[in-house]
């Protein structure tokens, strides 16, 4: 009953070949990981004696304190007892704990080293960890430590499962020899591959040239709701309209009853209602949305990221005034996608966006912090329930996909609808992303957009960092829409022009 992971390192700073083991063994009784880590330390790259360099005699081993996509600091280590080190003989190692999520250890002269340590695994939240009888849903970021400063290493994981369970989903990339193991090209990879281990339902299948895998905890209904086939009509939309698709599997995992999703680059990890039996076709529409959303986080924030979120911090926050791009506009391509998809009709299109629109408008918070403010100040606000919230504050869940719209509508009118948002989001991608391989900056979006807009749309930038109260309507009009404040909804216009008229076609509104 041990899940085995084996890390093996490759020190590219000191020249130095680390050799990292974990051993982890789920208690399905008591939701504990039971961890343990072999290390050592000790010969020079590319020498062909067995002669040891000298190195340093202290392991520091971090822990992450957040997740990528989860704006709050965690401390995952809180839930981290019983550490321990010993030598290869079983001997006890000194050791420091050094700050929150740090640990120092005093290697011997042989440079190796056991750790262990113990993880409880029971959050029911889509960063964390849980363990139960049949099932383990593993958050890399809160089990796996890494050497301080070294977090690009080579990982390989193996599990040796339980007899009685069955499965496990990643979107870690399996090994040649072994279905059980499964290899990255570093840390941050491990901490953005969710695990889902036992039983459960799932399915592969091809689509596109591309694998995918549903792991599905409580599938009830599954079949009945055609979610596959609605899966793959959302990925061929999003590919043909980014162009690209940047990973070689994609793995759906879909928990029990609970809340909320969290996107990674080639797979989503989500908690559903239990089930996929829909009470109305609007709480199915309103599901795929949230499917769409998590998929289309793939582009819109692992590979099109603002300068903030990359590389990755894991021991501080990653402030960024750009989470209205990376969050808000996902939302905006929630309902973009199903209707490039063919999925939604028009009203159900609107009727998706105006639920983000009826989310803010009615409140005082928008007079009091802009989308701009909301970005930056996420790491205070991400879970903070005070009651005043919708007084003081604006979110960028809701906001964002609005501006999204108004964005998308200013781009269209300056070009005679021959450039849209969807050009910008390409551009984004293929500039930053595939050829420069980095994080794009708050000023660079915005040249991005001036560069298919043809113009630097001042009004835009503004509505981003203002506070005033907005001219919907007028913003509007030209896509033959506007804002019904009786229930403060968006809603084609009774009579439009012929300009207007074109203008919803091209929207497909």
């Amino acid at each position: 009953m041990m899940l085995v992971l084996l890390v093996s390192l490759l020190g590219l700073q000191a020249q130095v070949k680390y050799e990292m083991h974990y051993y982890v063994a789920p208690d399905t009784t008591n939701h504990y990981l039971h961890v343990t880590l072999d290390y050592q330390q000790g010969l020079k790259v590319g020498d062909d004696t067995s002669e040891k360099m000298p190195n340093t005699r202290e392991l520091v081993l971090n822990m992450p304190r957040w997740a990528p996509g989860y704006y709050q600091i965690l401390d995952f280590a809180k839930h981290l007892c019983d550490f321990s080190a010993t030598d290869s003989k079983g001997n006890p190692l000194t050791w420091r704990k050094d700050g929150l999520n740090r640990w120092r250890i005093q290697l011997p002269e042989d440079h190796c080293a056991k750790v262990s340590y113990r993880i409880y695994a029971n959050e029911r939240d889509v960063a964390s960890s849980r363990v139960e009888p049949n099932i383990a849903f593993v958050a890399p970021p809160g089990v796996f430590m890494h050497v301080d400063g070294d977090i690009q290493h080579p990982v390989t994981v193996t599990f040796q499962m339980p007899q009685h369970w069955q499965h496990i989903a990643t979107g870690l990339r399996p090994h040649v020899d072994d279905t059980n193991t499964f290899t990255a090209p570093d840390f941050d990879t491990l901490y953005d591959s969710p695990l889902l281990l036992g039983n459960y339902y799932t399915s592969h299948f091809a689509h596109e040239g591309h694998d995918y895998e549903f792991a599905l905890e409580t599938p009830d209904g599954v079949e009945e709701c055609g979610l596959q086939d609605a899966f793959k009509r959302i990925v061929s939309a999003a590919t043909q309209l980014m162009g690209h698709v940047p990973y070689d599997k994609y793995c759906l995992i879909h928990m029990g009853k609970g809340v909320g999703g969290l996107e990674h680059l080639n797979s989503q990890a989500c908690y559903t209602d239990g089930h996929y039996r829909f009470s109305s076709r609007r709480a199915h529409v309103k599901f795929l949305a949230f499917v769409a959303h998590e998929y289309f986080h793939l582009y819109n924030v692992k590979c099109i990221r603002p300068t903030e979120l990359w590389p990755l911090d894991y021991d501080r926050e990653a402030i960024t005034p750009m989470l209205w791009v990376s969050e808000g506009l996902t939302c905006y391509y929630e309902f973009r996608l199903l209707q490039y998809a063919g999925i939604t009709t028009t009203d159900e299109a609107l009727e998706l966006l105006s639920t983000y629109f009826s989310l803010y408008a009615p409140y005082d918070g928008q007079r009091h912090m802009s989308l701009r403010q909301s970005s930056y100040d996420i790491w205070l606000n991400f879970m903070n329930t005070d009651d005043n919230a919708r007084d003081v504050r604006v979110n960028y869940y809701f906001k964002g996909p609005v501006i999204g719209l108004l964005l998308d509508v200013a781009i269209r009118e300056k070009t005679a609808q021959q450039q849209s948002l969807d050009d910008v989001m390409r551009l984004l991608y293929n500039r930053y992303y595939l050829e420069l391989k980095r994080g794009f900056s708050e000023e660079e979006f915005w040249a991005a957009v001036a560069e298919v807009a043809g113009d630097s749309l001042p009004e835009m930038c503004r509505l981003v960092d203002t506070t005033a109260d907005i001219d919907y309507d007028r913003l509007l009009a030209p896509a033959g829409l506007r804002i019904d404040t009786t229930d403060w909804s968006i809603r084609r216009i009774a009579s439009p022009n012929k300009s207007q008229q074109a203008f919803l076609k091209a929207m497909r509104l």
